[in-house]
């Protein structure tokens, strides 16, 4: 299969500064020669390639467009090209990072003691320490106001009591961002692995981004001191904030997953012969080849400019739904639709589509389903909530 040199066929390149152009060469050469290679290997047998994670750290990756604290600083639209050249190469390498730095580091940046940033922020930056975000329970995923785990103040101390589920990095995290009731509303709380009581279990099975460690978090009476507690915020607004970030990095990595979808489908099409010619000879695949091209296009000017207003600090958090309900659903599309151009040869791993596929469906539904999106969007633009 032909090298892959991007794809950009409204030369939005010319958009990007010489910074931004060479922070994406350095992920996707990362991504090419240290995670290719061994990504398939790790895909069937249930596993994250851990000995990545102090290359992700060296290049910047933990935190990458957070300030200060070991973290790099990069804009977001740095911070975008990231997330789309790591989800080129699988799913799993962008979710590790994504949770890393926008759901992990990101709320104690934000909503954190000085003390827990000089703590867990360079720890973290350096891969050192990594963290996971206990949100999502075993009842309670697209409401997450109807949470079950509880904290309780008990003198100098808070005990945790509840089970979170489908959490990301949950297994090999150091420290848990655990999102729990309490008698002033949702809190955070900083939950160090070791502590009595708190147990992780790994979610073995899948079918869907099996390179990313996914577990169920169990709080059976555990024990916090008080400032573990995150005092900068009250309510959903701290996890639905860090949720917006993760967003973001998801606009941004879906396209990098059709990318590869489509790279690998016209490069087959252009080598694959039948009936006397290459298979990009026939309408029908030119057809298909031509809607993949057109919906990366479309989808990669959503990126930027809600790049462009992040950096701004105008960005909106129903504009943000916008592009994760589009982009990842035209993904999808460009995924089944590459799988189809390749026939048979598209469900085997000699070829890195089938696997993007079924990524895309879990990326499809978490950190907000493409209906809780339509329905975010919906409530926005008519003034009518239709969640409730």
């Amino acid at each position: 299969m032909t090298p892959f040199d991007g794809v950009d066929y409204y030369a939005l390149d010319d958009l990007l500064t010489p910074e931004e152009r060479m922070i994406r060469k350095t992920v996707r050469d990362f991504v090419e020669r240290e995670a290719a290679p061994i990504i398939e290997s790790h895909h069937a047998r249930e596993a994250f390639p851990q000995q990545l994670i102090p290359r992700m750290a060296e290049l910047g990756l933990f935190g990458a467009n957070l300030k200060g604290y070991g973290c790099a600083g990069f804009n977001n639209i740095s911070y975008g090209l990231i997330c789309q050249e790591l989800e080129r190469g699988d799913s799993g390498l962008r979710s590790m990072v994504s949770v890393q730095g926008s759901l992990c580091m990101h709320p104690i940046h934000a909503y954190g003691t000085e003390a827990q940033k000089q703590r867990w922020l360079p720890l973290m930056a350096a891969g050192k320490a990594i963290g996971c975000f206990g949100l999502t329970e075993p009842d309670h995923g697209s409401d997450p106001g109807g949470m079950e785990t509880r904290a309780r103040s008990d003198g100098t101390d808070y005990v945790l009591s509840g089970t979170k589920r489908w959490i990301t990095n949950g297994s090999i995290a150091d420290i848990a961002i655990v999102w729990a009731q309490t008698s002033d509303g949702i809190r955070g709380f900083l939950v160090e692995k070791g502590t009595p009581g708190f147990s992780t279990h790994d979610i073995k099975g899948k079918f869907s981004l099996r390179a990313s460690i996914t577990s169920e978090l169990v709080l059976d009476d555990v024990r916090v001191p008080r400032d573990s507690l995150l005092p900068g915020v009250v309510g959903l607004k701290g996890p639905f904030s860090c949720l917006n970030q993760a967003r973001y990095g998801i606009v941004w990595g879906a396209l990098g997953a059709a990318l590869a979808c489509y790279h690998t489908a016209l490069s087959y099409a252009k080598e694959r012969r039948q009936f006397d010619k290459p298979l990009a000879g026939f309408q029908l695949v030119q057809q298909k080849l031509v809607h993949m091209l057109t919906e990366i296009t479309k989808g990669q000017l959503l990126a930027y400019r809600l790049g462009q207003l992040k950096d701004l600090g105008r960005l909106r958090p129903e504009q943000v739904s916008l592009a994760k309900r589009n982009n990842v659903g035209q993904a999808l599309e460009i995924a089944r639709l590459a799988r189809d151009i390749l026939g048979a040869n598209g469900i085997v791993n000699d070829y890195p589509v089938i696997r993007h596929m079924l990524n895309l469906e879990t990326v499809n539904t978490y950190e907000g389903t493409h209906d809780m999106h339509t329905l975010i969007i919906g409530r926005d633009i008519t003034g009518e909530d239709a969640i409730r």
